[in-house]
């Protein structure tokens, strides 16, 4: 909610009463009576079973009736709201819980589900700023919780301020624009979670699969939240099956990616199409802030709170970093024996091109390993059920372009590994990031062969650290 929304909301919100309804007690005598009556009807049941038949049967009635009373009086018990108090959370100096933040119990439920206990740095800054309905810049790398502060804020503000009319269907109270289909997925099954104690509507609009479907999904009710992909969402936009003329917030996620991958044209359209800047809170994240993205920034923002907690060091400390020199003909022995050796159960194996990633793919799987790929050129139905397949375990390996793997975000990833060095050194920041997520531990495997060490030192400039570079141990070359 903007500002303005926020400083002419009626304080009548504040003095309105809570009842508790009333308890309906247990009518012991009449459940006595049902068992009585139960126990009577089955004697009278088998003496005018020998006498006559047909009285058995309205005995049988009437004891089907006596249950479902009793069924129905069960049903009549109240049930007990859930009370924050189900979710105690000590302070601890120097940490900010989310009990420190007014937040709806609706809202909070959901935390005690997930068990957010303590907010991350992202978190504990953005929310601040995000809650009073401030346009803010947020800078943090990947896995830090962005994610569920934009969504907390949001749903609060849904929650806090509802609408005093019928909303029209297709017509986003809330935008949350991401640069991938595997990011805007994982946003939106996000946002389900974190709302699925506040009746909120969720709908992703990403390509690659069924528009007719989406569209569907757009008629059925009224939507407060849209996660989009900005081709779909201006394909929507162009159908008139989508208006957001009434957004209330707007949110660019990883927009240094979305610059990255030449969708700037596109989101300006998108925002175009929104309220003016100063009638809709604008957030924008990302794990990395060049002078372009700043200055794109400064177009959607007003006065924009700039919030940058990233640390000197862009690889995150968690990610312990190796990288290990071999030749080009050496690669797929290396990969082969350390998984081998090491017993890695999730671990995500990355490539610089398609035909690289779909041939590693399938020598893995033909080396009888649970491998899959996730590129571009993957259905996306099909890379949903891939995703899925690695988060419950039935896949053990994701083979991934950068493309397709910036949106995959799964937790107790324990390695990833850098099949070839990025061409582009932020993408190895971004690589890295899929492991040692939200406090736990990880570790980062690069190969570098003749063909793309020489990209090392720039990745060392970027990620902020200097790596150790090691031959591999002669069993890690054995033939496979």
């Amino acid at each position: 909610m903007t500002l303005l929304k926020k400083i002419f909301k009626s304080s009548d919100d504040n003095v309105s009463a809570v009842t508790e309804p009333e308890a309906i007690p247990n009518n012991q005598p009449a459940k006595t009576e049902a068992v009585s009556t139960t126990s009577e009807s089955n004697t009278a049941k088998e003496t005018a079973g020998k006498e006559n038949p047909d009285k058995g049967g309205a005995s049988k009635e009437q004891s089907t009736k006596s249950r479902s009373a009793d069924k129905s009086q069960a049903k009549s018990k109240p049930v007990k709201p859930w009370s924050r108090d189900e979710f105690p959370v000590e302070p601890v100096e120097g940490k900010k819980r989310f009990h420190d933040f007014d937040l709806p119990d609706d809202v909070m439920h959901a935390i005690a589900d997930l068990n957010f206990q303590y907010c991350s740095d992202i978190q504990s800054a953005t929310l601040v700023e995000s809650l009073e309905g401030r346009d803010m810049i947020g800078k943090a790398q990947t896995g830090t919780g962005k994610t569920a502060a934009f969504l907390i804020s949001i749903i609060t503000d849904l929650l806090d301020y509802p609408l005093e009319y019928k909303a029209a269907k297709g017509v986003p109270r809330a935008l949350i624009i991401a640069p991938t289909r595997e990011l805007a997925l994982q946003i939106a099954s996000d946002a389900e979670e974190t709302g699925k104690y506040a009746n909120i509507s969720v709908v992703a609009l990403v390509g690659g699969m069924d528009y007719d479907k989406q569209r569907k999904q757009l008629a059925v009710r009224p939507v407060d939240i849209i996660v989009a992909t900005p081709g779909r969402l201006i394909d929507f936009i162009r159908s008139s099956s989508v208006d957001l003329g009434d957004v209330e917030v707007l949110v660019l996620d990883e927009a240094d990616r979305m610059l990255s991958m030449g969708f700037i044209p596109d989101v300006r359209t998108i925002i175009r199409h929104t309220p003016r800047k100063g009638d809709r809170q604008t957030l924008l994240y990302s794990a990395t802030f060049t002078d372009d993205v700043m200055n794109l920034a400064q177009q959607w923002t007003v006065d924009a709170k700039v919030i940058d907690i990233a640390p000197e060091q862009k690889s995150t400390d968690s990610v312990k970093q190796l990288v290990y020199l071999v030749s080009r003909q050496d690669k797929y022995k290396l990969l082969r024996n350390f998984m081998q050796l090491n017993q890695l159960h999730r671990v995500i194996v990355f490539g610089n091109r398609r035909d690289e990633t779909r041939r590693l793919a399938e020598r893995l799987q033909k080396d009888g390993l649970k491998a899959a790929l996730m590129s571009g050129e993957i259905a996306q139905q099909k890379r949903v059920k891939t995703l899925e397949d690695f988060r419950e375990g039935r896949i053990n390996i994701l083979v991934a372009t950068d493309v397709a793997g910036r949106g995959i975000h799964v937790d107790a990833v324990s390695h990833v590994i850098n099949y070839s060095l990025p061409e582009d050194a932020d993408d190895y920041v971004h690589r890295i990031g899929r492991t040692g997520r939200a406090g736990s531990k990880g570790t980062s495997i690069s190969f570098a062969t003749e063909d793309d060490s020489f990209l090392l030192p720039e990745i060392e400039e970027v990620a902020g650290v200097k790596m150790e570079c090691v031959y591999p141990d002669p069993n890690l070359l054995e033939p496979v």
